[in-house]
């Protein structure tokens, strides 16, 4: 099997990278390195089948030889990279994902698109089922991500229906793990580094929104198990275990052994008020569910950040 993976370099798809290698898959590794890191795919450097490609993928992708899959993983995908970034994920979402469809095509190959929950927006259903078509402001400042991976959803079943590719859609909930960036701005990242370093840990709000966390080997699976699956309408792939964003903080300040207080600044604009998965899809269609304990994924996540900031 060869795949392609386009973010190849970034928090998600460096683990793809380093999972499919171990089933014994041909890699091609693409990335623009904006949010995604060199050091991340280090490691698989000389592997055998491992290839990496600086590109932009929303420019014209080229790629030499055959192609099994195409897995879209490229994107910036957290709140601080795409309000920095609103075109980029704009196009990332609209030409990255049109090219990344076109290499599919062209190859007769397989697609995977790494969707998210944002599409629901600020829910209104809860939890969140892959029928439920959300609660976006369009015109926010987050629609620009939320937006971009709607229009990814549908343009990957426009080429389903119209041109026969064989696809799937992952929709991703929370997700973490090493080599998340220190500085991402997401919930879990700044928490750890926060209570590492003896900060006051910062909760947006009154810390009552709550969101659903799953450690990276259980989403690394599900997306294996999806791409065996004959499932083309989307997927969600989450831990349905819910929590606030205080208690989250309390945990991490309790599994750091910080003595860190906890602050609250004002809740950023369109900030969901909840996110839970809906899975029965997921548990019927793939047999899949989490098993990392919530606990001990946040555990291996701190520890990650232990050792990189005490290098």
């Amino acid at each position: 099997m060869r795949v392609l993976i386009t973010g190849g370099a970034g928090f998600i798809g460096s683990h793809l990278c380093e999972f499919l290698l171990r089933q014994g898959a041909q890699v091609v590794c693409m990335d623009n390195f904006v949010t995604g890191s060199r050091d991340n795919i280090a490691h698989l450097a000389g592997t055998p089948g491992f290839r990496s490609v600086r590109h932009d993928v929303s420019e014209d992708i080229v790629v030499d030889g055959a192609l099994d899959w195409v897995l879209h993983f490229a994107s910036p995908a957290s709140p601080r990279d795409y309000l920095e970034l609103p075109i980029q994920t704009l196009k990332v979402g609209a030409l990255g994902t049109y090219r990344a469809l076109g290499v599919a095509k062209a190859k007769r190959a397989r697609f995977l698109l790494a969707s998210t929950s944002e599409v629901y927006g600020d829910p209104l259903v809860h939890p969140q089922r892959e029928d439920y078509w959300g609660n976006v402001n369009p015109v926010g400042p987050r629609g620009v991500y939320d937006e971009a991976k709607r229009f990814a959803e549908a343009i990957t079943m426009a080429y389903h229906r119209t041109h026969g590719i064989d696809t799937r859609i992952v929709r991703i909930f929370n997700t973490h793990g090493p080599r998340m960036r220190p500085n991402d701005g997401r919930a879990i990242p700044a928490f750890a580094t926060q209570a590492l370093a003896g900060e006051p840990l910062t909760v947006f709000g009154d810390g009552s929104q709550t969101r659903s966390f799953q450690y990276i080997d259980d989403l690394v699976d599900g997306v294996w198990r999806l791409m065996h699956a004959p499932v083309n309408d989307p997927v969600n792939i989450g831990n349905p275990q819910e929590m606030t964003l205080l208690d989250l903080a309390k945990r991490i300040i309790r599994l750091t052994g910080s003595r860190s207080e906890i602050v609250f600044r004002p809740l950023p604009v369109d900030d969901p008020r909840v996110r839970q998965p809906d899975i029965t899809r997921a548990r019927t269609l793939l047999g899949w569910e989490p098993r990392v304990d919530t606990d001990e994924g946040l555990r291996l996540t701190v520890e990650w950040f232990r050792t990189r900031l005490t290098r």
